[in-house]
């Protein structure tokens, strides 16, 4: 009896080390057997084989709209800032002209100022042109503006209703533009192509209607990006997490699956070279992704990572050297550095280091890469250096932050070559001079007088002059020094 009893109490024991075991052989096995990634669906005659499986929307927008035109002419041309983050999506201006950087009391001079609809989207400028896409509350509608840079004069504009709330603004978004067309993405996440010089329409696209895309919290905060002739857009929707649009006819020449079905956040298509191949990079609510840019591959999803995967990405994946990429997020996210690798044929992104809220992380902008350093306004939750100006090398060292005196809420900057420009949530600038030794303050000026709010829009810089807003009032700046 004592032999039997001791078998008894010796079975549980068995078992369970057996289950273990076999747990084990199945994880060993599935890693071995990692399936290859799915092939970019390539459209039928019929149209996008995405679109067949989403209901269509019971409200159809009219996206070739109504359209204006008005008595601004253009004086004369300019370098462009073709859309979010500038020339190069890296938010650094090359300009071989003097900065201005001593201002008088009320600031450096306003070329023009302009109403705008209440929201954060910001300008793109190209050819003595800026482009807005803003929102019409009166006629209930998106409207993409466009406006000679040097006067602020309306040129042309083109409206399509469609009702949308505020919502901390609404309007949030920066039209992509080249010498042919521009390419706007409104709040509900209707795509717009228009021909850039006489604003004529090209064709138009609803992501919710034709993607299942989910409109994200606080209206869509995702910038298109032109590529080879193609609109790269993330709709994150049922089939389809990234689209190559061609932006001569609108039609949908690739689409990136998304087999985890992610769903669209703030962030923005960024190009990484990794490897010796160009790859989109998207910041998604799920996870990040990574997708061929180039040849017959493009579009095709080559990696994705949940490691890093809070549920409001507002910022967008920072391109690095050393096929690195650093992501952050606010609402305690930190930050984290990826490298991005081949091996055995096989794409993967290694998380090399995070970076905690308090000492490197953003909210809403997206950091900046100059001399091998990053530069960003830390969030609000960064306990003793909220909203402070900070830098930190590639390795993860923080060096500095810009100290209690200098705090910038969550609004946006640009670096022009040595300096920073640097606006705060109350329309304040702030020209800051900066590298590796610290931050010193050269300048500043209260643009709107103590009324500004929210003004959290990206700076968009040509040839000298600032662009720049507050909730419902859109700035030219001239900073030209002598």
């Amino acid at each position: 009896m004592r032999t039997l009893d001791a078998m008894r109490r010796w079975i549980p024991w068995v078992a369970t080390m057996a289950a273990a075991a076999a747990a084990l052989l199945s994880l060993r096995a599935w890693l071995r057997d990692v399936p290859p990634p799915p092939e970019p669906r390539r459209p039928t005659a019929e149209g996008s084989l995405a679109e067949a499986r989403v209901a269509h929307s019971n409200a159809v927008v009219n996206l070739a709209g109504k359209f204006r035109e008005f008595s601004g002419v253009i004086v004369s041309p300019s370098s462009a800032w073709p859309g979010f983050r500038g020339l190069g999506r890296d938010n650094r201006a090359a300009w071989d002209g003097v900065l201005q950087e001593t201002w008088p009391a009320e600031g450096p001079r306003k070329l023009w100022q302009l109403q705008v609809g209440e929201g954060h989207a910001a300008p793109a400028v190209r050819n003595g042109r800026v482009y807005l896409l803003d929102y019409d509350e009166a006629r209930e509608g998106d409207v993409l503006r466009c406006f000679a840079l040097d006067s602020g004069q309306e040129i042309w504009q083109r409206f399509y209703q469609v009702r949308t709330k505020r919502n901390h603004g609404i309007s949030r978004t920066i039209p992509a533009v080249d010498d042919a067309c521009v390419v706007s993405l409104g709040p509900q996440c209707h795509v717009l192509c228009v021909d850039a010089a006489t604003g004529a329409f090209r064709w138009g696209m609803n992501l919710v209607e034709r993607y299942g895309t989910k409109v994200p919290l606080w209206w869509a905060g995702q910038c298109p990006l032109l590529d080879a002739g193609e609109a790269v857009l993330a709709p994150a929707g049922r089939d389809a997490l990234l689209v190559g649009v061609d932006i001569a006819t609108g039609k949908v020449n690739w689409e990136t699956p998304n087999p985890d079905k992610w769903e669209m956040s703030h962030s923005s298509v960024m190009v990484l070279t990794a490897a010796g191949v160009r790859q989109f990079v998207y910041a998604a609510v799920g996870g990040i992704a990574g997708v061929a840019a180039d040849g017959p591959q493009r579009g095709q999803l080559l990696w994705r990572t949940k490691v890093f995967a809070p549920s409001v990405v507002a910022p967008s994946p920072v391109p690095l050297s050393d096929n690195r990429f650093f992501m952050t997020a606010g609402y305690g996210s930190g930050g984290a550095m990826f490298r991005v690798a081949q091996s055995n044929g096989q794409w993967q992104a290694e998380l090399l280091f995070r970076t905690d809220r308090r000492t490197f992380g953003c909210e809403q902008q997206t950091p900046v890469l100059r001399d091998g350093l990053l530069y960003t306004v830390l969030p609000n939750d960064a306990g003793d250096h909220r909203q402070e100006f900070a830098c930190m090398n590639l390795e993860g060292k923080v060096l500095w932050t810009s100290g209690g005196d200098l705090r910038f809420g969550l609004g946006p900057y640009v670096a022009v070559d040595s300096r920073f420009l640097v606006l705060d949530d109350t329309g304040v600038l702030h020209l800051l001079s900066a590298d590796a030794a610290g931050c010193h303050q050269l300048a500043h000026a209260d643009l709107f007088n103590g009324t500004g709010r929210d003004a959290w829009g990206p700076l968009a810089f040509v040839d000298g002059l600032l662009l720049l807003r507050d909730s419902k009032r859109l700035v030219c700046l001239d900073l030209r020094g002598k």
